[in-house]
This record gives structure tokens, C-alpha cells and sequence, in this order.
């Protein structure tokens, strides 16, 4: 991986402000810091400053994980061209039957709650002590859920149909949607990998180094995406 704002991606940036570029960005952990409940969440009003002039100069979507209603919430007064909600999955399947057999199977464990998303599920164990034991018994129960794929993230343990779209499902859609050519992508988590292995011009961006991933370029921590949207804002806007 490349940091993203070393002196040899320089030529990176040019392409992104030289083509067709679709601006792409998952939502907790990269506009929005991670925070104990996911209904706390929200971007910095200087993030939100941020991303308005991006979105001003680039076509601009989110894909998050949230539902699409509530992460148009977190958006609101944002000129984004896309909003794609339960990581691409919306309207793929009922979670009903699913929610009820976590609940039940998670019964007891205090700081561990089902978020049912209506296509998606994601049981957080962030306020468990227990953390190993959480997964393993997340896990468990999960197993046996007909017709469910699951996979981690930061603390939480997402469920949604076996044959699902996913980020990258959602990103090639909205980039052929939006007739881009280039598409920059920032995600902070496991279920953004597949994001970052869209192939043709991407430019996959991770908040967090870290070896194993298909992200070719990172920033330090959440705390740069601000200096990310400032740059490419930049790039765009008239001088003067």
C-alpha cells in the first residue's frame, strides 16, 4: 500500500482531476468517526463543509452498510448524486426470521444487540468485554441461518442473503450509471474489500494501513479525510 499523499501519488491525483471521476465513500469509520451506538454517528461539520464541495466539482456517492434511509439522514443538505444503502443489498431479501434467531441466540449477552437493517442485519458486540467470545458465538448462531452470507467488520458481524450484491457490486453499478471512467473509492472495513478490487481506472483508498487488503493506497486514520476532500475539492475549484 501507498500513502496517499506521498510525493509518487501525485500523478494519482492529476488523473482524478483530468477524467471522468466518480467520488465514492462508505460512511462509519471513513466520513464518520466510529462511535459506541451506530445512531450517534455523524460526520464533522467541517467534513460535511468538505464533502458538499466535493460533490460540487465530482459526481459523489456513499455506500454504507446503514440502511439507505438512515444514511440519507446522515446526509442531509449533501448534493450527492447516489446513496446506496445494507452494502448494495437493499430490497434483496426479509431479515425477520434471521433477527429473531440472533436475538434469541445472543439472549443474555449484555452490550451485544441486533440493528436490523430490513436487507441486512449487524450484531454488535462493541460494549461486550468478551470480544472473542462475542464472535464465537455470533458465529455459531449465525451458522445456522438458511440462505445468509456472512462476514466481519469492525466489531459487528454482518448477515445478509448468500447471492446479495455487495459494495463492489453497488460501485460498478453507480460507476456505469454515472457514465464515469475513473472511480476513487474510501472504506475503512473488511466489507469494503470487495470495493477495492473493482477492476479498470480505480484508485481503492483504506483509512488504516494494513497488509492484507486489495487497497493499493491509505490514509493514516479517519481524521485525514478531511484533508482528502480538501485536496480534491481543490483540485476542481477555479483559482481566484
Amino acid at each position: 500500500m501507498r500513502y496517499l499523499f506521498s510525493t509518487a501519488t501525485q500523478p494519482v491525483w492529476g488523473r482524478l482531476a483530468a477524467e471522468r471521476t466518480l467520488c465514492a465513500f462508505d460512511f462509519d469509520g471513513t466520513l464518520a468517526p466510529i462511535v459506541e451506538r451506530p445512531e450517534l454517528a455523524a460526520m464533522r461539520e467541517g467534513t460535511r463543509e468538505l464533502l458538499g464541495r466535493v460533490a460540487a466539482v465530482y459526481p459523489c456517492v456513499v455506500i454504507s452498510g446503514r440502511s439507505r434511509e438512515d444514511l440519507l439522514a446522515k446526509l442531509e443538505g449533501v448534493p450527492v448524486v447516489g446513496a446506496v444503502g445494507n452494502h448494495g443489498a437493499d430490497g434483496a431479501v426479509e431479515t425477520g426470521e434471521w433477527r429473531r434467531v440472533m436475538e434469541a441466540g445472543v439472549a443474555g449477552m449484555e452490550g451485544v444487540w441486533v440493528e436490523d437493517k430490513g436487507a441486512s442485519l449487524a450484531v454488535h458486540y462493541r460494549q461486550f468485554a468478551g470480544k472473542a467470545e462475542a464472535r464465537k458465538r455470533i458465529a455459531s448462531v449465525a451458522a445456522g441461518l438458511v440462505g445468509a452470507r456472512v462476514y466481519g467488520g469492525k466489531e459487528v458481524v454482518n448477515i445478509v442473503g448468500e447471492d446479495a450484491p455487495h459494495k463492489g457490486t453497488a460501485l460498478a453499478a453507480e460507476r456505469d450509471r454515472l457514465g464515469c471512467d475513473w472511480v476513487l473509492f474510501v472504506g475503512d472495513d473488511d466489507n469494503d474489500e470487495d470495493a477495492f478490487a473493482l477492476q479498470g481506472n480505480t484508485v481503492p483508498v483504506r483509512v488504516g494501513e494494513r497488509a492484507r487488503s486489495k487497497a493499493r493506497f491509505y490514509v493514516k486514520d479517519q481524521t485525514e479525510i478531511d484533508r482528502l476532500l480538501e485536496r480534491l475539492a481543490a483540485l476542481r475549484e477555479p483559482v481566484g
